[in-house]
């Protein structure tokens, strides 16, 4: 297929687009660079020919947008990365989040719909969160796709947003008879660097727990935080589920082959089970050798003991399923990159 990734030189759509390549597509990545890294986009493009082309520019860009529609041929997919994702950032401002994450996702689709000489996109992958759940309700974990909706900040809630605005634009191309489908797939904490030690995690501010903890390690921080020691949880820290990046590329690739005319598909990505805050900072001091010290703060509002996914439905309609879910393997993939470029991609200051 030829798949249109925005986003492409971030985290998760830099591996995206070097998965998809991998599994013989074709692809053409739009970024603005705000937030991605210029670095990533060549490590992408380093063997791919004209297989990979890249356009500079924002999904909010009405012009960026269809130039990269119409860089190479029809597209056949568009796989929707693009989006500010800090939730402290999201509260502080949100009319950016709004601005960005919304109005983005309104710009591509008015360019990828068959109105008005659009480009006519028969699939559609949307980047979601398992912020869109919130606070799931005692009871509901592991979080099934059917739990209720309660996104606790402008962030979640620009993603719920953009899950209702697929539903709502799909139903206007089924209207007008025109082949449509989208899926929205609900990320857990999305981890590791590519397996091959070629892509890497690299945001500023670093926020995920993985690289902060590796920063530590490697002296860029002097300490890692531990917010709420008094969890009902087996060591009494937070307990989240962790998918690697790789796996999480892999589930976009095999649900845009399985995406129908039609299709309104909403899926977890998430390995099933979690680990503790304790248990991610004994895995790095293993892997990496390296003593890590470690604060003890109190809990910060808001934060779930425990929050896992069910992810059985993809696995049952799509047949797709983690490869890499021991925790050792996942920060020995994170380490092999940072080890390498302790300062990111760009090299990086001390923090």
């Amino acid at each position: 297929m030829h798949v249109l990734v925005t986003g492409a030189a971030g985290y998760i759509g830099s591996h995206a687009c070097d998965r998809l390549l991998k599994a013989g597509h074709t692809v053409v990545g739009l970024d603005d660079l705000s937030r991605g890294h210029r670095e990533a986009v060549s490590i992408v493009a380093e063997g791919a020919g004209d297989r990979f082309r890249f356009v500079e520019g924002s999904v909010c860009d009405a012009g960026a947008v269809g130039s990269a529609l119409s860089a190479g041929g029809r597209v056949d997919a568009v796989m929707h990365f693009a989006a500010y994702a800090l939730v402290g950032e999201s509260v502080e401002r949100p009319l950016l989040y709004y601005r960005n994450n919304v109005g983005g996702l309104v710009t591509l689709l008015e360019a990828c719909g068959g109105a008005n000489g659009g480009a006519g996109v028969p699939r559609f992958v949307f980047s979601s969160s398992c912020s869109t759940y919130g606070q799931p309700p005692e009871g509901m974990i592991p979080v099934r796709e059917d739990c209720p909706k309660s996104p606790m900040s402008p962030y979640g809630r620009t993603k719920w947003m953009g899950e209702q605005i697929l539903e709502d634009f799909a139903e206007g191309e089924r209207r007008a008879g025109r082949a449509f489908g989208f899926a929205c797939l609900r990320y857990f904490n999305v981890c590791g660097c590519s397996l091959g030690g070629r892509l890497g995690e690299d945001h500023d501010p670093e926020t995920h727990i993985i690289p902060v903890v590796m920063q530590a390690a490697l002296g860029r921080r002097s300490h890692v935080g531990v917010f709420g020691t008094d969890y009902p949880t087996r060591d009494g820290t937070c307990v989240r589920d962790y998918i690697h990046v790789e796996d999480l590329a892999d589930a976009h690739i095999a649900v845009m082959g399985a995406l129908q005319a039609g299709d309104d598909r909403r899926y977890n990505l998430g390995i099933g089970k979690g680990y503790s805050v304790r248990e991610i900072i004994s895995a790095v001091r293993e892997v990496t050798g390296k003593p890590i010290r470690v604060v003890e703060e109190g809990r910060r509002p808001g934060d779930p003991p425990m929050v896992y996914a069910d992810a059985s439905r993809v696995r049952s309609e799509v047949g797709w399923s983690p490869r890499v879910t021991d925790l050792r393997a996942i920060v020995s993939s994170a380490w092999s990159w940072f080890e390498k470029h302790p300062g990111g991609y760009g090299g990086g200051k001390k923090l």
